[in-house]
């Protein structure tokens, strides 16, 4: 085992973290073509490259010498912690910060063979080549001043992961919120249209309705209160043509339907593109997924995109 105090742990975990934010950062700034803060927190770290670093070392401590245990030890190291941080993230937060579903050989989505190839190289390289210079560096720093820039360190990045972590959690409720509203938006255009085939004297609306069926569901939220308002604005003209269809019965129904869908708001949207922490969560992972909520996450990305082109673009 390495002979590390718990402050120069710290600060490989810090260091670690920091790098990983730089070569993450980096690389999805290029794919993306623009700059991207990646990651779960708003200041330059990223602990689950930190955790994978002193995983690495740890798993790797018993093998250093033979080349082969070490890979093997890191594939096996990094792979469990990928997994295990991804599932509790997604049971936690109903979001997948990284996805390997599209990817070839992967499981649930968490872990894919070939980033478990790659952890094991980078076991590799980590001890054989990164770590050294670094320790070199860390050793040389007395303890007294180490040890204040870790508790500095800690102090900050404990305060930005809690910032991080309440921001999630209060995305996850909004997810679950809005999901909630357009199941319920897309309950009152099924009653809307069934209303106007039985005032309509006609079977269209309903089998229109149960044809549209799959289509609504992959709708935008305000495509669905669009054609609610369609449905109500339709309605009128029907009761005006044929008023004697428009039973008591009705009448009392429709005025609850117009007043749940005015108490509906459809603003969670633009005020979480307006929430600077919440913003920034989704902007740094472009590429993250919710497994029941997607079609809504989806939703509040391309309101963020197209408000932050509209700004750019001015």
């Amino acid at each position: 085992m390495y002979p590390y105090n718990i402050m120069q742990w710290l600060f490989f975990f810090y260091t670690y973290c920091f790098v990983g934010w730089c070569f993450e950062s980096a690389y999805v700034s290029i794919c993306k073509r623009k700059a991207i803060n990646r990651g779960f927190m708003r200041g330059p770290f990223l602990p689950i490259y930190g955790s994978g670093a002193i995983v690495m070392l740890i798993v790797s401590a018993p093998f250093r010498e033979n080349l082969l245990l070490t890979y093997i030890a890191g594939v096996i190291g990094a792979t469990l912690l990928e997994y295990i941080t991804g599932y509790c993230m997604e049971l936690l937060f109903k979001v997948r910060y990284w996805d390997y579903s599209s990817q070839r050989f992967n499981y649930q989505g968490y872990i894919c063979l070939s980033s478990s190839i790659a952890w094991g190289f980078l076991t590799i390289l980590m001890t054989r080549v990164i770590h050294r210079p670094i320790e070199q560096f860390v050793l040389g720093i007395p303890s007294a001043i180490l040890s204040i820039v870790t508790i500095l360190l800690t102090i900050g990045i404990a305060a930005d992961f809690a910032v991080a972590f309440r921001t999630a959690l209060d995305l996850r409720d909004v997810l679950m919120r809005m999901e909630k509203g357009k199941e319920e938006l897309l309950r009152m255009q099924k009653r809307l249209d069934v209303i106007l085939a039985v005032i309509d004297d006609s079977k269209e609306e309903i089998a229109e309705g149960l044809e549209q069926k799959k289509e609504v569901l992959t709708l935008r939220t305000e495509e669905v209160a669009k054609g609610i308002e369609d449905r109500f604005a339709k309605l009128k003209n029907v009761i005006y043509e044929k008023p004697n269809k428009y039973l008591e019965s009705m009448r009392d129904e429709v005025a609850e339907l117009r007043g749940r869908f005015s108490s509906h708001t459809n603003s969670e949207t633009s005020n979480i593109s307006k929430d600077f922490f919440k913003r920034n969560l989704i902007q740094g992972n472009p590429t993250m997924r919710s497994t029941k909520y997607n079609a809504i996450l989806e939703e509040i990305k391309q309101e963020i995109a197209e408000k932050y082109n509209h700004k750019k673009n001015k």
